[in-house]
Parts: structure tokens; C-alpha cells; sequence
């Protein structure tokens, strides 16, 4: 008798376990903000994950704000650019909002690596889910830190819209002979190094142009022709310089003639070369 209890309470114990661990790992889905960490680097995230426990993840950058106040305003709406062209529903897809009110241009790369890092070494045991191929992708200045980021760390992919700002010397040199008017970028370059003219191997070390060799990841690149004159005025340039790299990954150029700066959310053609890549990774 004393046996046959024995014996009941263990299958009994046995089948309790078996639920609760079945509770724990139910897919679900979810849309969230989180504070993420990784080296001392702090930055905050958002997290739109499918009912999927195994994924594969797409991390993406927004473009320029003038005010830190704004940043995760840009980071939803960059997740639901993203989002909307993306032919995949399994995938998640985490936005990082970056700083960029009180830093020089170039300097927030650490937040971007930090997310980078978190979401390649923390977030699986952080979210309790496994991550599997990771994509990065960025429009405008995040297109800039995407490119950066594939110069340092690899990734199943990256894919780049409009990135920039390729040449700060051309661009901060018309707003110092008011060719056009300031912002807060060249502005604050200014302060620290002086002009383009004392000073343009500064402005040049940040500029895009000094980061077109040494990808670590196949790499795609969408550029409307009908961008900002600042922006075309060095595309060519940036475009046959990372076409000469001889230590990169693969690297793809898709120019849409007539398209403007969003043309990766906006052209039929950049989505389905987006999907292409993605899928073919």
C-alpha cells in the first residue's frame, strides 16, 4: 500500500512538471519597449516578436532626429516601415532608438553596437527564446550605422536605404558658406573641430566615405535617384568605392530611378530585392 502511494505521488509530481514547463514556453506575441544593457552600454529597445519561441531576428535603425525626446517615436515608426514590407511573419523585428540629440554624429555607433551585442548574447536567455540568424537594417543615418556596424561585427545580412551622410566635408561646407541652411550635426561638429576648412580630415573620419571596405556581411544598398542633391553629390563616389573593396563580403546596389529617400519603402522593386535578400540569406 505504502508502494502504491509512493508510486501515485510521483506520477503525480511528474505530470505537474510537464505543465508548468509546457505554461513557460507557450509562444506568444507581443509588442514591448525594454532597457536594454551590454558592456555598460545602456540604450532602450523595441521588441515586436511574432507567437514564435525560435526566430530569426531583424534589427533596425531609424534615421535622423533633431531632439532625444523623439527617438522612440522614430524607432515605432521604423519598425512599422520595416514591418510592412517585410513578407515574413516570423520573423521579430527589434528597433533600437538611439541617441543622437547630445552626441557628435558617429559617436552613438556604441549604443548600436551594444544592441547588436545584447541581441547576438543576452537576449536569448533575457526574452527566454532562441535567436537564430540575425539581419540588420537601417534607413538614412541608420543606414549609416548598419554599414558601420557590418565594418565591425557579422551578420546573416545587412540592408542599408539612403545611408548617410556620405561626405560631412561637402555637407558641412555649404551650411558654413550658406549654401544652405545649419543643423544641429555640422553645427555641432563645428564646436568641437572647427571649420571644414581648418579642420576636413575630422569631418572626413566620420563621414560614410571613410567606411567602405572591410564588410564582414553580404550587404544590400537601395538609393533613389531622386534623393537630396547633398546625397547624390557623393553616391557615385561611395557606390564605386565599396564596388572596389577587395576584403568585403558580397555587396548589391539597387538605384530606383525617380525615387526619393524612402524608395526601400516606397518602390515595388526595392521590396522585392528586401525580401529577396532577406530569403536568400
Amino acid at each position: 500500500m505504502r508502494l502504491l502511494i509512493l508510486l501515485s505521488l510521483i506520477l503525480c509530481s511528474c505530470t505537474k512538471n510537464v505543465d508548468l514547463t509546457a505554461q513557460t514556453t507557450t509562444p506568444t506575441a507581443y509588442r514591448q519597449t525594454k532597457s536594454i544593457s551590454y558592456n555598460s552600454v545602456n540604450v532602450d529597445v523595441i521588441i515586436d516578436k511574432p507567437a514564435k519561441n525560435d526566430l530569426d531576428v531583424l534589427l533596425v535603425f531609424h534615421g535622423t532626429v533633431m531632439f532625444d525626446s523623439d527617438i522612440l517615436i522614430a524607432a515605432n515608426n521604423t519598425l512599422d516601415k520595416f514591418k510592412e514590407i517585410l513578407d515574413r511573419k516570423d520573423m521579430m523585428i527589434v528597433s533600437v532608438a538611439y541617441p543622437q540629440e547630445n552626441v557628435l554624429l558617429g559617436n552613438n555607433i556604441v549604443q548600436g553596437e551594444a544592441a547588436l551585442l545584447w541581441l547576438k548574447n543576452k537576449a536569448s536567455r533575457e526574452l527566454g527564446i532562441t535567436v537564430k540568424k540575425v539581419f540588420l537594417g537601417g534607413h538614412s543615418q541608420g543606414g549609416y550605422m548598419v554599414t558601420r556596424l557590418n565594418t565591425m561585427y557579422q551578420t546573416n545580412g545587412v540592408i542599408a536605404n539612403a545611408p548617410g551622410p556620405l561626405n560631412l566635408v561637402y555637407r558641412c561646407q555649404l551650411e558654413e558658406n550658406g549654401q544652405v541652411q545649419s543643423g544641429a550635426v555640422c553645427t555641432k561638429l563645428k564646436n568641437v573641430y572647427g571649420t571644414t576648412t581648418s579642420n576636413p580630415n575630422a569631418y572626413f573620419q566620420r563621414s560614410l566615405l571613410n567606411f567602405t571596405t572591410g564588410f564582414k556581411s553580404d550587404i544590400l544598398f537601395v538609393q533613389g535617384l531622386n534623393d537630396s542633391p547633398i546625397q547624390l553629390y557623393s553616391w557615385a563616389a561611395f557606390k564605386q568605392d565599396v564596388l572596389n573593396c577587395t576584403n568585403c563580403q558580397n555587396r548589391l546596389f539597387i538605384d530606383i530611378s525617380g525615387g526619393g529617400h524612402g524608395s526601400l519603402f516606397e518602390s515595388p522593386t526595392a521590396k522585392i530585392e528586401f525580401n529577396n535578400f532577406i530569403n536568400s540569406h
